[in-house]
């Protein structure tokens, strides 16, 4: 089995440990997703020793695979939203303190956690003020949706997806239990995947009501953590996405 070594470039982040726990839950259900995850074969805090994946461009039967696999990741539940320790998404924490309440827990573990990161106190108060003004309104709606608290990839655009020959690979998590929609909303971030892997995850899984609603608020997560790490070029994105 040939190797790769992925370094740590913040000597005092333990995200690559994260990443190994990540991993490892989403290989503990791979007989149920069928998805390739990196086997790790040695780690510290400030590397992970782990499979190499020779890539391939994907094919129409890999994206199909894809679904497939990430539908059924999605059927793996457990009865708390967020998960058993913080981890990172990207470069920034990623808070799970696990919570009952899906609404509850998005508002505060994703949204307002993310608010509170930034480091402008002009742009930190305007958002602070804007999220705090809809609180009710976004709770009230995320919890009349009612989801289970599945299983996530976390932070699921194409640059964490690769394929060989034999189909997709996962790699870079921010696992947590939420609802199945943030993953499909990162998605779209950045461009979206192919049109054949939203139809075959829709196949298995039909669209419900209110799901553009809640698929711009679930982007509007992943557009402030991308702020916060990359500064004003989000920030018009941003404050479209909070007229929600």
């Amino acid at each position: 089995m040939k190797m790769f070594l992925k370094e740590n470039t913040n000597p005092n982040s333990t995200s690559l440990l994260n990443e190994v726990r990540g991993l490892a839950e989403l290989r503990k259900f791979q007989d149920v997703h069928k998805l390739r995850i990196p086997l790790v074969e040695e780690f510290t805090q400030q590397f992970i020793k782990m499979e190499k994946i020779d890539s391939t461009s994907p094919t129409k039967e890999g994206w199909i695979r894809l679904a497939q696999g990430l539908a059924a990741l999605h059927g793996v539940h457990q009865e708390q939203f967020g998960f058993e320790e913080d981890n990172y998404i990207g470069l920034n924490k990623q808070k799970n303190t696990p919570c009952d309440d899906w609404g509850e827990f998005y508002y505060e573990c994703r949204l307002l956690f993310q608010v509170e990161l930034i480091s402008n106190q002009s742009v930190k108060d305007e958002l602070a003020a804007i999220l705090k003004s809809k609180k009710s309104e976004l709770i009230k709606k995320l919890n009349e949706h009612n989801p289970s608290a599945s299983l996530l990839h976390g932070d699921l655009w194409s640059g964490n997806v690769m394929f060989d020959e034999s189909g997709p690979w996962l790699i870079d998590p921010a696992v947590y239990y939420g609802d199945r929609e943030t993953d499909l909303a990162m998605t779209e971030v950045f461009g979206g995947f192919p049109p054949i892997f939203y139809e075959t995850y829709f196949s298995l899984y039909k669209k419900p009501e209110g799901y553009d609603y809640r698929n711009g608020l679930y982007k509007l997560y992943h557009i402030l953590n991308h702020y916060n790490l990359f500064g004003d070029s989000y920030l018009g994105q941003l404050r479209a996405l909070l007229r929600f």
